[in-house]
């Protein structure tokens, strides 16, 4: 059935929303009130072609999974819809200038690099979603600093020929310390999202861990995996309707999830201004609208009621392994061991929820400080947040962790069409700085570096005094 221009910009309220997408038309009334990133972020495209928006960040998968049969109201061809006055927030995510030409990537020396070619190319709202932090920013600044606060202490004439980087998280072997932290809408980089990072984990030997908001369905990521052997674990916020929490972990599990981690330390969204003001300036001719970001529409359904007790209604669900991803303080540390997790993330979420919090770096030497038997015990300890160099890297390991995570340079290294060769060249890179700097430290492998290999005095001057545990 053929649908007219006139006939879909008729329904452009709450009362009466079509959209249409890829030619397709929807009549998504009554679905508003139970998007995930709330009623705004349709009402915006109400009347409108809403496939830029849309495909920015979902896959087509989406639409049958989300909208039932009888919401269709028929079809029309998409040039009819085009039309100068394009909506603002389609807009705000177009390309830059196309004469604005990336970089060959051989002449991206550092992740550094790659964070400038992304602010120049990604679309503004991508941009804003990925970089911002919450408030003034400190949390996200700090935690970079904290590494630039620790010195190295080598050792020499070792005669190293050779070093081996492999570690191992949660029993599956890595070709690195590192890991892929959950990123969500990858698709906002790339078309390809999070299958191109799993096709680059998969060839350099990484494991990834998928985020909850994830872009793509976690059936098509698996079937971008280069081998059944390759792992991915599951990120899991917990939602507001926990049934759609008990879904998606039965979902990963049948797709072949070899881990859940339970994201913790956002249970409401930071205030990222950058992200906010953006949507200011694409909503501002929209007088019911709010300055609400990319952050919080994606964000809404993740429930703040939750507390321990949460483990044991997962360990019901699941026999998966369970990591607790956003430990803050030794003594929560502490207790994520006396629940019998098998692993933590110290992270503060990149700065992204509560500024001021203190870097995951300093969690881990409070850890070292006042509970050491965590150091080595059954239950492994990742850090992410602010890690740039091969030597950051290093540095977390020596002090005592498993391996450490990244999150935005994955992001911004598959930005500027770069897609997953951008992300292998990045990993090329940090590989390279990991390799020559235990040559450097004079170790061999992982397990021979050492606390002492690492003069932490200037950070350990932050710690506090005494910590009842």
């Amino acid at each position: 059935m053929k649908v007219s221009r006139k006939e879909i910009e008729q329904h452009n309220s709450r009362r009466s929303c079509w959209v249409a997408i890829h030619g397709a038309v929807y009549d998504v009334t009554d679905f508003l009130d139970s998007h995930p990133g709330g009623a705004q972020v349709i009402l915006r495209c109400a009347g409108r072609d809403a496939t830029g928006d849309f495909d920015s960040v979902h896959s087509p998968e989406l639409l049958a999974e989300a909208l039932p049969e009888t919401a269709w109201r028929g079809q029309i061809d998409p040039a009819e819809l085009a039309a100068p006055n394009a909506h603002p927030a389609v807009a705000s995510g177009q390309q830059k200038s196309a004469g604005d030409v990336p970089p060959p990537l051989r002449s991206l020396l550092n992740l550094h690099d790659f964070e400038e070619v992304a602010q120049r190319h990604l679309p503004a709202n991508a941009w804003a979603y990925y970089s911002s932090g919450a408030d003034d920013e400190i949390s996200k600044r700090q935690s970079a600093r904290a590494y630039q606060k620790l010195s190295l202490r080598p050792r020499i004439l070792r005669n190293i020929s050779t070093v081996d980087t492999t570690a191992s998280i949660l029993g599956y072997t890595s070709s690195l310390p590192v890991y892929m932290s959950p990123v969500g809408i990858a698709k906002l980089a790339h078309p390809d999202g999070e299958c191109a990072l799993a096709a680059a984990a998969g060839k350099e030997g990484l494991v990834q861990v998928l985020a909850n908001s994830s872009s793509m369905p976690i059936e098509r990521v698996v079937q971008s995996c280069i081998s059944p052997d390759q792992s991915i674990f599951q990120q899991l916020y917990v939602n507001r309707d926990i049934s759609k929490s008990v879904d998606l972990v039965r979902r990963a599990e049948a797709a072949g999830a070899r881990a859940i981690w339970i994201t913790v330390d956002s249970p409401v969204v930071g205030k990222r201004e950058m992200d906010e003001r953006l949507n200011l300036a694409v909503t501002a001719s929209d007088s019911d609208a709010q300055g609400v970001g990319v952050a919080k529409t994606t964000a809404n359904s993740i429930s703040p009621f939750i507390d321990w007790s949460i483990l044991s209604w997962i360990r019901q669900l699941t026999s998966l392994p369970v990591v607790i991803k956003g430990i803050q303080s030794v003594e929560d540390a502490v207790l994520a061991y006396q629940h019998g997790v098998q692993g933590i993330v110290l992270s503060n979420h990149g700065g992204r929820s509560q500024d001021t919090a203190q870097s995951p770096l300093l969690t881990l030497l409070e850890i070292r400080k006042f509970a050491p038997f965590l150091i080595n015990c059954n239950m492994q300890i990742f850090v992410d947040g602010g890690i740039r160099r091969g030597t950051d890297v290093l540095k977390a390991i020596a002090l005592g962790a498993t391996a450490v995570g990244l999150g935005r340079p994955f992001l911004f290294s598959l930005s500027a069409g770069y897609g997953e060769d951008g992300v292998r060249h990045m990993l090329a890179v940090l590989r390279q700085e990991i390799e020559s700097n235990m040559v450097f430290l004079g170790v061999t492998t992982l397990g021979e570096l050492r606390p002492e290999m690492v003069n932490a005095s200037r950070l350990e001057r932050d710690l506090i005094g005494s910590v009842k545990l």
